[in-house]
């Protein structure tokens, strides 16, 4: 073991103190030996890094905002050049290939430089005269100390989708990352402090349920946003609102792709492949069901598989491979069930990944057998009801449901309980439109397999998928980051100020 991950309170690396600390085993997935550990947070270390965020909250808030945006400039760019040494930590820890990790890193930087126009967002309307003499406008202020709940499968770009815009709208921040690739979050810090943010302003907490529950119980901490599993995204819904706090909690995913008679099948075959095999699979936006209209299924799924056939699948640091490990052997056997339990259900295992070749060495000529390897897998003739389709496995698991119609296929997904990505492939755009109105998922893709928006949208979905009223960055994250206060002035007298024939400067 050559790493030793602590957390990050009030500027400095702070080590869960005691003679016996809790801690968790950090893996290198490609190779399933431990490469390190990660303190879990005591409550008193939590409570640390709430204190720092409180004590630090008062400067940072009123700070102007041309301070701030040179803060956020800096980080990005601080950001930018250090990009591929980032990227590889991610690889390290989560397993995915260095490319992917670089295109999180890049999409998280969209809401970093969305952040950077805070002086716009943060303009409030202004009426002259309401009534005599009397003059009404809003303004925007800061919540106080924020936490971010944020989980494995994008250690950077997940909590880049709020800590951008919570700082740059005068809040501090606790960062609670998942404690299986946690080195991100502290690189992340460095960069801030490096970057000219006060101490305190960006804190991490790592660890497990009990960092967790105390950021939603403890009384300083004035909004949670969350991404994870939807029963996590309940509880923390339901616990941090009991607790008085303005929550947004992401949850689950089934996101299907419908494609119609018309589509271009081939564009269609190397969507579903990036779609549904990117960072093996382990993404919220990843496709699980292809819902193919019956007259073109057994075309479609053979193109798939020719392309299945010719992914690599090896470590992500190599270069060379396509797809990288899942992040843990936990979570590999788990996806590995769904396989066994698919075809008990009924459903064809048209491919297999526990037969798919591995490539046997990283970039080094380590040995990488014993990784959490699991190739791509295609389900065919799924159905509704059958665990393959009723679950979010979060690995490398493609169904195929085949349907009669548009409308079959539109039914099929408005009665999935989760509402968080969907796609359709046609060359009709009378087809597309309809589709668009009617679906009912919060994000949709009209020939786009994962319709991630950009920053100065938002990002979130519907029913299972999403907790809360606000979505993640653009014109949601300033609202939730921030509270509307209106002003009703009248001023008697003009005021005078002295001379100063000086150029006006921003300070």
């Amino acid at each position: 073991m050559s790493k030793h991950i602590t957390h990050w309170i009030g500027g400095k690396q702070v080590a869960t103190a005691g003679d016996a600390p809790r801690r968790g085993d950090i893996f290198d997935p490609a190779t399933g030996k431990v490469s390190g550990q990660v303190d879990f947070a005591t409550i008193a270390e939590v409570d640390a890094a709430v204190s720092a965020a409180v004590g630090a909250f008062a400067g940072w808030r009123n700070a102007s905002l041309a301070k701030r945006t040179t803060v956020l400039f800096n980080f990005r760019e601080l950001l930018n050049s250090r990009k591929d040494e980032l990227a590889s930590i991610i690889v390290a820890e989560h397993g995915k290939v260095h490319s992917d990790a670089l295109g999180e890193i890049a999409r998280g930087q969209e809401v970093v430089e969305y952040a950077c126009g805070i002086p716009q967002l943060l303009k409030g309307g202004f009426t002259e005269q309401a009534s005599t003499g009397v003059d009404v406008y809003s303004i925007r202020q800061a919540l106080g100390p924020v936490a971010i709940i944020s989980p494995f499968n994008f250690p950077a770009m997940v909590p880049m989708w709020f800590f951008p815009i919570a700082i740059a709208a005068g809040n501090t921040v606790i960062l609670k990352p998942s404690e299986k690739d946690p080195s991100t979050a502290n690189f992340l810090a460095e960069l801030w402090k490096e970057a000219g943010l006060p101490d305190g302003v960006f804190n991490v907490v790592h660890g497990d349920k009990v960092s967790v529950d105390r950021l939603l119980e403890h009384p300083d901490v004035k909004s949670v946003s969350f991404v994870g599993s939807t029963p996590i995204a309940r509880y923390v819904y339901e616990t941090g609102t009991r607790y008085g706090k303005r929550v947004q909690a992401l949850g689950g995913a089934k996101n299907h792709m419908l494609v119609l008679p018309d589509a271009d099948l081939e564009l269609v075959a190397d969507s579903a492949i990036n779609a549904g095999f990117g960072a093996a699979g382990e993404r919220c936006m990843a496709v699980s069901v292809l819902v193919a209209v019956d007259t073109i299924a057994d075309e479609l799924v053979e193109k798939i598989k020719d392309r299945m056939a010719t992914l690599k699948v090896g470590p992500g640091c190599n270069g060379e491979s396509d797809m990288g490990p899942l992040v843990t052997g936990v979570h590999r056997d788990k996806v590995t069930s769904y396989l066994e339990s698919g075809v008990a259900d009924g459903a064809e295992l048209a491919v297999d990944g526990r037969k798919h070749p591995i490539t046997a060495a990283d970039k080094n000529g380590a040995e990488t057998t014993d990784g959490f390897w699991l190739g791509p897998t295609l389900f065919d003739h799924v159905k509704p009801g059958m665990s393959v389709y009723n679950d979010e496995i979060f690995g490398p698991v493609l169904s195929v449901v085949r349907v009669a119609s548009y409308d079959e296929g539109l039914e099929l997904i408005n009665s999935n309980p989760y509402g968080n990505g969907t796609a359709i492939f046609t060359n009709d755009g009378g087809a597309a439109r309809r589709f668009q109105s009617e679906v009912e998922v919060g994000m949709v893709g009209i020939n786009v397999p994962i319709p991630v928006p950009v920053a100065y949208y938002s990002f979130g979905g519907w029913k299972a998928s999403l907790f809360g009223d606000s979505h993640a960055y653009g014109a949601d994250g300033v609202h939730f980051f921030t509270r509307s206060k209106a002003v009703t002035s009248r001023w008697l007298d003009p005021s005078h100020g002295g001379i100063n024939l000086g150029f006006p400067t921003n300070s």
